[in-house]
């Protein structure tokens, strides 16, 4: 038989939505405000006017807090599918890359990526978040290899995870007003290699 102790937990486990809301607000008000040195639970909660264990209750770590707050500022990135791996790459990092720049989902993702140096709890998240978005771009990868695009022996996985590599090299430094020309090189490389042909006769 459940106890009423037993009950209240239970109801105080569900969340609340407006709740929920005002404080995914007030967490991506301050990160915008004060930055990621000005972050912590014990900030968001006098923001949100929100007892600290119903932060913990809903989000167990303050990784689990960031990486939903840039969830939600992430939004407009295209998975395309034109027939051609290289225009879907090209489109894929454009909207990217201007995601990151013209909204707060950049700033948010790189105090992710902050926090995951230092804090157990927010490297295994970023390795969680890395993983399902290897397989989200693999997915463009294994389309092209349907298509005979690419060979039959190349892994779709590494192949994300090199386009990963720059996405994420280009946002830490600060380089995310690349022109279509120089994503179209990258993507080049990255899908062609970097070896020296033969030019043909």
């Amino acid at each position: 038989m459940t106890t009423e102790e037993e009950t209240r937990r239970s109801i105080g486990a569900k969340r609340n939505p407006k709740s929920a809301e005002a404080i995914r607000e007030a967490a991506e008000g301050l990160l915008l405000e004060e930055g990621y040195r000005g972050f912590s639970i014990e900030a968001v909660a006098r923001r949100a006017r929100a007892g600290k264990p119903t932060i913990y209750r809903w989000w167990p770590s303050k990784a689990a807090l960031l990486l939903d707050v840039y969830h939600r500022q992430k939004r407009d990135v295209e998975s395309p599918d034109t027939g051609s791996l290289e225009e879907d790459l090209l489109r894929f990092l454009r909207s990217l890359f201007r995601n990151w720049r013209e909204t707060p989902a950049g700033n948010v993702f790189r105090s992710f990526i902050a926090e995951a140096q230092t804090d157990d709890t927010a490297a295994a998240a970023l390795a969680d978040y890395a993983r399902e978005r290897r397989i989200h771009t693999a997915r463009m990868i294994s389309r092209a290899r349907e298509r005979g695009e690419v060979g039959a022996e190349v892994d779709p996985e590494v192949v994300a995870d090199l386009v990963a590599s720059y996405a994420w090299s280009h946002l830490l430094t600060g380089r995310l007003d690349e022109g279509d020309d120089a994503l179209r090189a990258a993507i080049g490389i990255i899908v062609n290699g970097a070896a020296r042909r033969p030019v043909p006769e």
